[in-house]
């Protein structure tokens, strides 16, 4: 039998007895669902958006209203505000729940009325209203022209030169990136594993000895990664493909067809390179051990630089997307499969750094398949206690 016929052989068994597995299908379909679902309840949310909250305010305070607005969107807070018969309907409406807030008074300062508590953005956002207020007075007073000085100071800018024109980050692209590094992740951690487990489940059964019987131990360990990474692939373009849909048909993603088809394409990408790389040697680390129960401990070392990657990705991208610290991480070959689709996703990445990341790691995978070829050459066949690396690597 030809080298390419039994890798053929073992990888469809593979793909067959997993596209078989009901857990396989279950899971697939359960996050499928997940995505639709998310989708469908940002598109409510975006839907039913409203303001943070409402003031009212009499006519007295009237020229307090637009400052209100956007002293409030400084802050980063949505206000409405409504015009109120007088102040005992402005009173009533806040004790009844329909206003948060009502200014009364006669409009010399900023007196409002709340049914409990001021929260602190609406308290900052009335104190500048307040202080410009009071800066308007104190410029009519000296017999200047408060719209005129307003216009001023909106005219006042500075100049900024720059050496390098930075690249704005939208938040869409910043759920997308974390979403594609999550896939990514979560098919690394169950693809990979499983790669290990099966490893373990013929060795134990001693099915491994009849295989090797027949064909050699990097065919078969070929086999089992292809046809594993077969299947996650049919998996995450399934979900990849079904989310971008679900995002674009909803309206929930803005961006452009050619952007989110560009997210997928990567993700493939980089799925193909992180399940290749990290399976081979996830399969050698497997064969150490002969029990299911010592598979997580086997393949920890490893692991330790996927969850790493990860844990590091979704807790510094989204507060800082452009950060140097993750930008040198998303090269090096152990940690791009879930930084750099993360970066892409968003944007932003230089043609340069995206292609020498797929380059380190294309240049890694030949190394780690003789050094994992020779751990599961050397152990497979090792029943019983834990075999130890380094005599896995020794032996002949």
């Amino acid at each position: 039998m030809s080298s390419t016929a039994a890798i053929g052989l073992v990888a469809g068994r593979e793909i067959s007895t997993k596209l078989r597995s009901k857990a396989y299908l279950i899971s697939t379909a359960v996050l499928i669902v997940v995505i639709i679902g998310f989708a469908v309840v940002m598109k409510l949310i975006s839907g039913s958006a409203s303001a943070d909250s409402t003031v009212g305010y009499t006519a007295p305070n009237s020229a307090l209203a637009a400052p209100l607005q956007a002293s409030g969107k400084a802050l980063g807070k949505s206000i409405d505000t409504k015009l109120v018969p007088d102040e005992a309907t402005g009173r009533a409406q806040v004790e009844d729940g329909s206003l948060d807030a009502v200014l009364v008074g006669d409009g010399s300062k900023v007196d409002v009325v709340v049914k409990q508590n001021l929260d602190d953005t609406g308290r900052n956002a009335l104190t500048i209203v307040a202080q410009q207020l009071a800066l308007n007075q104190q410029i009519t007073a000296l017999h200047g022209d408060p719209a005129a000085v307003r216009s001023a100071m909106a005219g006042a800018q500075i100049s900024v030169q720059q050496l390098e024109k930075p690249h704005e980050y939208n938040s869409q692209q910043l759920i997308l990136g974390i979403i594609a590094g999550v896939l990514i992740y979560l098919s690394l951690m169950l693809n990979g594993q499983t790669v290990a487990q099966g490893v373990v489940e013929e060795k134990t059964s001693r099915v491994v000895e009849l295989l090797l019987a027949t064909i050699r131990p990097w065919q078969l360990m070929a086999g089992k990664v292809l046809g594993i990474g077969a299947v996650g692939l049919l998996q995450i373009l399934a979900i990849g493909v079904v989310g971008i849909a679900a995002g674009l048909v909803t309206g929930v993603l803005t961006i452009s067809a050619s952007a989110a088809v560009g997210t997928v394409i990567w993700l493939i990408v980089w799925y193909l390179l992180g399940f290749l790389m990290y399976s081979i040697v996830f399969a050698g680390l497997g064969a150490l051990v002969s029990r299911q129960e010592d598979v997580g401990g086997a393949v920890a070392p490893a692991l330790m630089f996927v969850v790493a990657g990860y844990v590091v990705g979704i807790s510094v991208l989204p507060s800082d997307p452009g950060s140097h610290f993750v930008e040198i991480l998303s090269v090096i070959p152990f940690f791009a499969p879930t930084l750099m689709p993360m970066r892409l996703a968003m944007g932003g990445v230089p043609v340069w750094e995206a292609g020498l990341s797929v380059l380190l790691v294309a240049l890694l995978i030949p190394a780690l398949i003789w050094l994992a070829g020779r751990i599961y050459r050397n152990a497979v066949l090792r029943t019983g206690a834990k075999v130890k690396l380094r005599d896995a690597l020794a032996s002949a």
